[in-house]
């Protein structure tokens, strides 16, 4: 038996100041064991690592994002960070490349130690400008719905300051999944909700395709729907907040 799933499920992003905005997607993600890439390369069809399918996952798409091995970017990570690294299980919930292409704005990684426990949590923020950073949290409790905040680090959204918080409430996968992000400016008025969740499905052949026929050519809808909702906050006269701080793959441990 497999340790790795499908979710099906969708985006849902809300703004609330200075303007309303509003959209919703349907998407499907997969949680990937990264232990067992290899195995569901040979074992599900339409499935590849490392090299082109309807749906493949990359190294390069993730972590050091120069082909390196993931598994040791995230132990690495968490070493130097004072969280034990041995004998971790990880998973990761992403978004595949479909027909070769992916963008992942937001990829989760959830570290469990030899017992099942969950110990870690990094959050993967990626933006359009080929950036990156990851926001590292250490767990301390058994609990399935996480809650914790931090800073904003990263420049995402043009349409939003640097200024703010996040609050993050994520749901352990099981069942179900999802990741709540609220987001506060520097007067603790509220400014953007974000959400994705996702019903389980077996990672074979069968229901991969199912996935993949309900959202096709997903990859590519979800970069087009990026500039087509910020094009859409641009008419509404939303000021445009200029790019200042410029880096390519960055981590920071938030407790």
């Amino acid at each position: 038996m497999i340790n790795s799933n499908i979710y099906n499920g969708t985006v849902i992003h809300k703004r609330f100041k200075p303007k309303e905005h509003f959209f919703k997607y349907s998407v499907f993600s997969l949680l990937i064991d990264l232990s067992e890439l290899d195995y569901l390369d040979k074992q599900v069809r339409f499935f590849s690592y490392n090299k082109i399918n309807l749906l493949s996952f990359y190294d390069k798409d993730h972590g050091n994002r120069d082909g390196t091995s993931i598994i040791d970017w995230v132990k690495k990570n968490l070493n130097q960070n004072s969280i034990s690294s041995e004998n971790v299980r990880i998973k990761l919930l992403c978004y595949p490349r479909i027909l070769g292409y992916v963008f992942n704005p937001l990829s989760v990684f959830y570290i469990y130690n030899n017992k099942d426990k969950l110990i870690a949590i990094l959050y993967e923020v990626k933006n359009t400008f080929g950036e990156q950073h990851t926001y590292i949290f250490k767990i301390n409790n058994g609990e399935k719905l996480l809650q914790h905040n931090c800073l904003k680090k990263f420049h995402v959204s043009p349409f939003i300051e640097m200024d703010c918080k996040y609050f993050f409430r994520t749901l352990v996968p099981d069942k179900k999944m999802s990741v709540v992000i609220d987001q506060y400016d520097n007067n603790d008025d509220k400014l953007l909700y974000a959400s994705q969740d996702g019903y389980i499905a077996d990672l074979k052949s069968s229901e991969l395709l199912k996935s993949y026929i309900k959202h096709p050519l997903m990859t590519f809808k979800i970069i087009i729907a990026i500039h087509f909702e910020a094009f859409k906050l641009w008419g509404k006269g939303i000021k445009f907040v200029k790019k200042k701080l410029k880096f390519k793959n960055n981590i920071t441990i938030e407790n």
